[in-house]
């Protein structure tokens, strides 16, 4: 699990529906049918908790009592104060800040040098972080911009490690705890100055830092560095990783490319999207969906049980650790016609309408479903869009690409690509 962890959890999947293998002395039970994802997150939810996770352990140390790591009524709490920023109507609020951005990188990507690759991966990552900033918080990160995008990165390759090595060495654990705790200064003194700048301003902006300063909850300026810092991390990671598999796989099958330039030549023509042309930019958005079918940023959700329960015949002891994995369940053949192959048009409404409940879990399942899951595919659906529009990415000869399972889905070694002018 800790050297392999997709092929271990696709390994395990092959001995059935429910698997139990033993981690770090305690029993750990993986479920492998949507019917089961589904009772955990969904159906009996109250009696499985993210308390005492595998996710838990990896995202409090940085995230505190956020709303992906707060529990019960707490959650609950979070959760109400959070869910009025995310609704379609305010996100499609911000079009012009996320196609800003896009433009801007578009222009950038199209004035490199001929030949000289790029790497989408970070530029990506850059772009979103600064969307969800601007968007979410009103504020733009400007100069350091590239510090936090490079103190984030930090902070995930440590978290996603979090489990030790049978016989680690002290030195190298030394140094990446040291580097682990630098990021984290780093992000929590740019995250309270933002804090302190708005406390200190006012504002009747639109933006959801604005919300929680005035939705009535009291707040301590830590209860409001953790949502802050929860909607920064979570909003930006997830999407700039289902952006990068969504480039890679389009260079691949071209194809399937040609589909989505031809809707943004029909649909865009010379001028840049906004969130109206959102309903007619179906390629782009299946093109994505199934990106995160094949490469799910989340690719392992984790659940501790409360009291004794039974899950498909099994008895499932208080505090066991039950796992569903996204990486198994969206390649599942029983589910997916041809379940390795990129096919956007799995994602067609009238095929959608014959997928199980949790069959596809790219934003989780359950009342902990992503509450920014519109906010994401709109801005993916456009800065897609954007880029297409001018462009295509071509993997650099000879590249490797291969998956690394850490905190989110991501290529081990990058995505190196080189911008064409279409």
């Amino acid at each position: 699990m800790r050297d392999a962890p997709l092929d271990f959890v696709t390994a395990m999947a092959a001995y059935g529906d429910v698997t139990r293998h033993d981690a770090d002395g305690g029993p750990v039970y993986m479920l492998n049918r949507p019917d089961l994802a589904r009772y955990v997150l969904k159906e009996n939810g109250a009696n499985y908790t993210k308390d005492g996770t595998p996710d838990d352990d990896m995202l409090r140390p940085l995230l505190g009592n956020g709303l992906l790591t707060s529990s019960g009524k707490e959650w609950a709490a979070q959760r109400k104060m959070c869910a009025p920023a995310f609704r379609p109507s305010e996100v499609e609020k911000f079009d012009e800040v996320i196609t800003g951005a896009a433009g801007n990188l578009a222009r950038r990507w199209a004035e490199t040098p001929y030949g000289q690759p790029v790497r989408v991966d970070h530029d990506l990552t850059a772009l979103t972080l600064t969307v969800i900033v601007r968007a979410m918080l009103g504020t733009d990160i400007g100069g350091i911009g590239d510090g936090f995008g490079r103190a984030v990165d930090a902070v995930n390759r440590f978290i996603g490690h979090y489990v030790p090595n049978d016989d680690p060495d002290p030195a190298d654990t030394s140094v990446r705890f040291a580097g682990f705790h630098r990021a984290r200064g780093f992000l929590d003194q740019v995250t309270r100055l933002i804090i302190a700048a708005r406390r200190a301003g006012g504002g009747d902006g639109h933006d959801l830092l604005t919300s929680m300063l005035a939705s009535g909850h009291h707040m301590s300026d830590t209860d409001l560095r953790d949502q802050v810092l929860t909607i920064i991390m979570a909003g930006h990671e997830t999407t700039a990783k289902a952006l990068t598999w969504t480039l890679y796989l389009l260079d691949r099958h071209p194809e399937m490319a040609r589909d989505a330039y031809a809707e943004v030549d029909d649909v865009l023509g010379d001028r840049t999207p906004v969130a109206a042309d959102l309903p007619r930019l179906v390629a782009c958005r299946q093109a994505i969906q199934e990106a995160m079918r094949l490469y799910p940023p989340v690719w392992l959700i984790s659940r501790r049980s409360v009291e004794d329960d039974v899950i498909g015949g099994y008895d499932v002891p208080a505090g066991t650790l039950v796992c569903v994995s996204p990486w198994v369940l969206h390649r599942d053949p029983r589910y997916w016609q041809d379940a390795d192959a990129y096919r956007p048009d799995r994602f067609a409404p009238e095929r959608v309408a014959l997928h199980l409940s949790h069959q596809y879990l790219p934003f989780g399942g359950g009342p902990r479903v992503c509450v920014g899951q519109h906010f994401a595919m709109a801005e993916a659906t456009l800065v897609l869009a954007v880029i297409l529009r001018r462009l295509r990415l071509e993997l650099v000869e000879g590249f490797p690409v291969e998956t690394e399972a850490l905190v989110t889905l991501r290529p081990k070694h990058g995505m190196m690509m080189i911008p064409r002018s279409r």
